[in-house]
């Protein structure tokens, strides 16, 4: 069912009659991330919510050892006009980076107005809350257990308090006029006072972070569906940035996953995507992502962990499941895409630890050992994954470049050399036909169609694209709302259907690409469980996931535009169009120490420098050009 519309940059629920429906949203900052839970039951408004503060702990104080709190809707406060309460029916449903839900009761001809989220850098949550009389007569506005104290946990750091706080004053409300007030949900150690909030402020201060995370990268394809969730992914995919002992680190979010971060979502998926913005706290993030892992890098050669959890105090491990492949993939991309020789120069050596870790783990057949994957044993991989081997293969060819750009010639030769010989390992050990499709196996051994068997086309290995995307847009894998992980089973992750999408655009499987993209957007930006990608279904009931989001992004720029950095004031891409569009521009691009604007039209595109209008490179659709910076 397609509930929503697109309106600006925003999607509105009109709430008709008898549309029995709720849903949740999570707002990140700083401080504090809540899962609102809101729609209409019974013909009322429902409204809930789950609060983490990462930065509090609570026994035992692991992965899930943020402190969270539930409030909900029972527990709501009432708002009473001439002592009788509001029956706020819910009318609109306004998703921006705020969540704002109007409601309306005919009979005491009462309107609400809630504006939700979260306070950029307390531990706090604020409900703003707008009371309307469009009514004909004057009406007394009382309020009914806002004041509480919600939690009393004892935790490692001390006693941990959440309460709920308002400024509502009693007031009459003569016909046409309005009052508002707000509730706060904030937490703190039993020594520290209850945060003075200034709910207004804090509301211009969300206005503003929404808009720095989406200023970057605008998108204009002339698909509003699709511009419009890339602005959302955005979003989410920034937003989910918390304050530690640590610094700022980036984390999944969903309700169990804070203060920690994993070779996957953070360094994988959300870093790479992060040096493409030139944003200074995301790419702090980013940076401390990476820096959680290079302690554990000894002359010993143990496998990295998959998670530093509690703001870097400890870890979480399942086995080996390509935790450094990951970290070679993702940090030498974004050590070349951030285009800072000094950061470079910090993750050098955690890089080239990873790439002798993973020269070790080279089996006698030339793929590359892990006990899992990223699934963490949700299904067989055997004792080698194809999307193991296959991010060592980019992760081998990013840090050759980098090794060349600091002028390390031999050890770029041997990088490329072991990507070489890992590319025809891949063929020989990977390549076979299942369904009838010269695709690839997941492991030695599996009969079924995996999703992940386009890890060949994300990484630039084509030798059998058009089989490939054949497989995973076939009915063995491929539903109405994304890939399945296996064919065997029901189970989808949005991070594979993305990763799909990004390869086949990659591959110029531009129709296949298109028509994906096209079904996913329209379910995910404006169907029942909106507007972010989210990390899995059944599992998790679609968990929005941080880095998710990020992946959408790089459907955009990995996939439709294949960027690939080459070297710290250098770049390559290779544009194609979505079929049904006649532009794609993405302008206000800052990556490898540039300012850019991509110009993509049917006849050829532009790189054109923000600096001063220059262009840097042009060429046809679907033709690879070098683009230099000035230092290059």
């Amino acid at each position: 069912m397609k509930r929503w519309k697109i309106v600006g940059r925003s999607v509105v629920w009109d709430v008709t009659s008898g549309d029995e429906h709720t849903d949740f949203i999570e707002e990140s900052s700083f401080g504090v991330s809540d899962i609102v839970t809101y729609g209409t039951e019974s013909g009322r408004m429902t409204l809930s919510h789950h609060l983490t503060f990462p930065s509090l702990r609570i026994r035992p104080n692991d992965t899930c050892g943020s402190y969270c709190v539930e409030s909900d809707n029972a527990s709501r406060h009432k708002l009473c006009v001439d002592g009788v309460e509001v029956r706020e029916s819910l009318r609109r449903v306004t998703i921006d980076g705020i969540l704002t839900l109007l409601c309306a009761d005919e009979e005491s001809g009462i309107q609400t107005e809630t504006s939700l989220f979260p306070a950029k850098n307390e531990k706090a949550f604020c409900e703003e809350v707008t009371v309307r009389n469009v009514s004909g007569t004057p009406k007394k506005l009382t309020l009914e257990g806002a004041e509480a104290e919600l939690d009393h946990t004892v935790g490692p750091m001390g006693i941990c308090i959440a309460c709920r706080t308002t400024d509502f004053a009693p007031v009459t409300l003569d016909a046409g006029e309005e009052y508002t007030f707000s509730v706060v949900y904030s937490a703190r150690l039993a020594n520290k006072p209850v945060p003075e909030i200034d709910v207004s402020a804090e509301k211009a201060a969300r206005v503003d972070t929404v808009k720095r995370l989406t200023s970057v990268m605008e998108l204009d394809t002339g698909n509003k569906t699709i511009d419009t969730l890339f602005y959302f992914s955005k979003l989410r995919a920034g937003e989910s940035v918390f304050d530690t002992k640590f610094g700022r680190i980036h984390c999944p979010g969903g309700g169990p996953y804070y203060a920690a971060t994993w070779c996957n979502d953070q360094v994988e998926y959300s870093g790479p995507y992060f040096a493409y913005t030139g944003d200074d706290v995301l790419i702090d993030a980013g940076m401390n992502a990476y820096r959680m892992y290079m302690p554990f890098m000894s002359d010993k050669y143990l496998p990295i962990p998959c998670s530093v959890i509690a703001e870097g105090l400890d870890f979480w491990s399942c086995g080996d499941r390509g935790d450094a492949e990951m970290y070679l993939y993702g940090a030498s991309r974004f050590a070349l895409a951030a285009g800072d020789e000094k950061l470079a120069r910090e993750l050098l050596p955690a890089i080239e630890w990873c790439a002798e870790y993973t020269n070790r783990q080279k089996m006698q057949s030339g793929v590359i050992h892990s006990d899992t994957d990223e699934l963490e044993r949700r299904f067989p991989t055997g004792d080698a994954n194809l999307s193991t081997s296959c991010l060592a293969y980019d992760g081998y060819r990013s840090a050759a470049v980098l090794e060349r750009d600091f002028g390390s010639e031999e050890l770029a030769d041997e990088y490329d050399k072991r990507a070489d010989e890992l590319k025809e390992a891949i063929e020989a050990h990977f390549g076979y036909n299942i369904h009838g499709f010269d695709t690839y196996r997941y492991y030695e051994g599996c009969e079924v169609l995996r999703s992940w068997i386009c890890m060949p086309l994300c990484v630039g290995i084509f030798d059998r694209a058009a089989e490939t995307a054949k497989a995973l847009t076939s009915e063995y894998i491929m539903t109405e709302k994304g890939t399945k992980t296996s064919e065997e089973k029901d189970t989808l992750w949005d991070r594979s259907t993305l990763y799909t999408l990004r390869g086949l655009f990659a591959a110029g499987e531009r129709e296949k690409a298109t028509n994906v993209l096209n079904r996913y957007s329209e379910i995910r930006l404006l169907g029942d469980h909106v507007p972010y990608a989210v990390e899995a279904y059944p599992e998790g009931k679609g968990r929005h996931l941080s880095a998710e989001s990020a992946l959408y992004c790089k459907v955009v720029t990995e996939g439709m535009l294949d960027f690939a950095p080459k070297g710290l004031g250098k770049f390559t891409l290779k544009p194609v169009l979505p079929v049904g569009c006649d532009h794609l521009y993405l302008r206000n691009v800052k990556a490898c120490g540039m300012n850019f604007d991509v110009l993509v039209e049917k006849d050829g595109f532009r790189v054109v420098s923000r600096d001063d209008d220059t262009v840097l490179a042009s060429g046809g659709i679907g033709e690879r050009v070098t683009v230099c910076g000035k230092n290059k």
